[in-house]
């Protein structure tokens, strides 16, 4: 493909991510496989403008006055990478059409927001959350938030169940990829190379899975144990519900539950390919508070831990997921609280006297972390906040974190994915 193809192609995915509203990395994803004559090199060209202008949407619209994909694309282009964008635009086959009067004039004018813009504008996060991350961060705000516009690593789980850290990492040496271990958690490993994860056979046999460190974090803090009765209560693909089955070393029974059948049905072979065998899968229908839950009834009160993986803005996850920061409203953000308050009295009726909710968050949010805590809390008298360090395993080396005993985990400070974790216990018991 021709540069100037390259960038229609872009233009016409960010046209696409804009008008639909749907996730950009379908989006692509559905372009590359429309598109099989595009090389690797030009799907990488045309994915590396995409993300920039969705990452730096904020900064570029502010730039030209203009939402207008095209524009944006040309902007991106001409003021973060210094290109000619009428050479580019220049009408020709596959080329965008040339300049016009109003676009020339806009990118002549355009300069990148100054030290002096707002802070939403200059690190490209939507206006109306900036009181919730001023709150969660205060003085590290420009920190915290300028390290989500970056790129994420690419972090695996060892399963310990087949192999330990250094035989995986040495495995993946020889196959041509090579990692580092995480920093804080004990199974984790980062790749400072890319490569074909899917085709290699430590990857298909089970031996290891694509987890954010952050995640891992959040399973080794559930502090699950061999012979457990282990409810995973938001399971979605299972990442986590497998995380734990290994910490579990198979013994004890796991219960992955999720009201959506689709998301669950890949967990299973899954969990065969990676040798697990005390977990089992639940499709739950709708519950009520007060209610008796019928899909979970055998469970009531008997749960060494409920893991609830809450349903949660992302907004710990927008260095994966750039376009999410713009497609997230306050209508959405209300829905994800209600659902959060709903999932936690629904876990609160599953745990025994002396077990535990772990609550996580893939958001950096407090109304969807710390003051949800609260509220449970003051509903629910019989559960008690423990301290995660107090649950840390003293043999490892802690994450940093702000005081308090909720974990949040954020970019800039630790290196992962922004995640959120409490442990609640209910009183009594052991």
């Amino acid at each position: 493909m021709t540069p100037g193809a390259r960038l229609q192609s872009a233009i016409e995915i960010l046209e696409d991510i804009f008008l639909s509203g749907r996730p950009a990395d379908r989006i692509v994803e559905n372009w590359s496989r429309s598109n099989r004559y595009a090389g690797s090199k030009d799907r990488a060209a045309i994915s590396e403008l995409v993300y920039t202008v969705l990452r730096r949407r904020a900064e570029l619209s502010a730039a030209t006055g203009h939402e207008d994909a095209r524009l944006l694309a040309f902007a991106a282009l001409a003021l973060v990478n210094g290109e000619d964008i009428a050479a580019l635009a220049d009408g020709s086959r596959h080329a965008p059409a040339p300049l016009s009067e109003d676009e020339r004039n806009a990118l002549d004018a355009a300069a990148l927001p100054g030290a002096d813009a707002a802070p939403w504008i200059r690190l490209n996060y939507p206006e109306w959350l900036h009181s919730e991350f001023e709150a969660a961060f205060g003085s590290e705000l420009e920190r915290e938030m300028a390290a989500l516009m970056e790129r994420a690593p690419t972090d695996l789980r060892v399963n310990t169940l087949k192999t330990d850290r250094e035989a995986a990492r040495v495995a993946l040496e020889e196959a041509g990829l090579l990692a580092e271990p995480c920093p804080w958690s004990p199974w984790g490993l980062r790749l400072t190379t890319r490569g074909n994860l899917p085709g290699l056979a430590l990857y298909r046999e089970g031996a290891i899975e694509i987890q954010d460190e952050g995640s891992q974090i959040a399973c080794l803090l559930t502090g699950v144990k061999p012979g457990e009765q282990v409810v995973d209560l938001c399971a979605g693909g299972g990442g986590k519900s497998l995380a734990l089955a290994a910490m579990m070393e198979n013994k004890g029974q796991i219960y992955a539950c999720d009201t959506d059948s689709r998301r669950l049905a890949p967990l299973e072979p899954r969990a065969q390919r990676a040798g697990i065998r005390n977990l089992q899968t639940a499709v739950l229908g709708p519950w009520h508070p007060g209610a008796a839950d019928s899909d979970l009834a055998g469970l009531a009160g008997r749960a060494d831990c409920v893991l609830v993986d809450a349903p949660c803005s992302g907004t710990g996850a927008w260095r994966r997921s750039p376009d999410a920061r713009w497609r997230l409203g306050p209508d959405t953000l209300e829905g994800y609280r209600a659902a959060q308050e709903e999932v936690l009295a629904r876990a609160a009726g599953l745990v025994r006297p002396g077990g535990r909710i772990v609550y996580v968050t893939c958001s950096l949010l407090p109304c969807e972390n710390e003051r949800q805590v609260e509220f449970f809390l003051e509903r629910h008298q019989d559960f008690e906040p423990l301290s995660w360090a107090a649950a840390w395993p003293e043999a490892i080396l802690p994450p940093p974190a702000p005081p308090g005993p909720s974990l949040r985990l954020a970019p800039a400070s630790s290196g992962t994915d922004g995640f959120f974790v409490a442990i609640l216990r209910r009183k009594g018991g052991k």
